[in-house]
């Protein structure tokens, strides 16, 4: 990697011990990386995408990195939530040509995500490396 890059990170603070863990493994692996990032908080997932976009408008980065989790409940709002912010961060991705790596977890129980946002299996290190490779090509 020869261009040092710039991300930004928008990060749900519902679950803070959730995104605690994730936005630990995304900043490590952007420092290992060299990379420089901004980082933004939000109170829920379904603000993240509208974050990005003013932000977007704003200043430029190379890539997007969001942070966040949906815990199913007893209800379908899990699913009208996690789907809209997938549509839209992609939909933000394609319109911006810019990595939106979606680390946003979508889980079943506040176990799976405690897994997810482990030192052994951290879903936001893998979206850092998801959009370096991208940024790389």
């Amino acid at each position: 990697m020869s261009k040092k890059y710039k991300f930004l990170i928008v990060a749900s603070n519902f679950y803070p011990k959730i995104t605690n863990g994730l936005l630990s493994g995304a900043i490590s692996e952007l420092k290992k990386h060299k990379c420089n990032y901004d980082l933004y908080n939000v109170n829920g997932s379904l603000e993240i995408p509208v974050q990005i976009s003013i932000l977007l408008k704003k200043k430029k980065y190379d890539a997007v990195i969001a942070i966040g989790c949906i815990i199913k409940g007893k209800t379908d709002h899990y699913e009208f939530i996690a789907n809209a912010i997938t549509d839209s961060l992609l939909s933000i991705s394609v319109d911006k040509r810019i990595p939106v790596s979606n680390s946003i977890l979508t889980c079943s129980s506040l176990k799976q995500a405690i897994e997810r946002s482990s030192k052994k299996l951290n879903r936001a290190k893998e979206a850092v490396l998801a959009a370096i490779s991208v940024l790389n090509n």
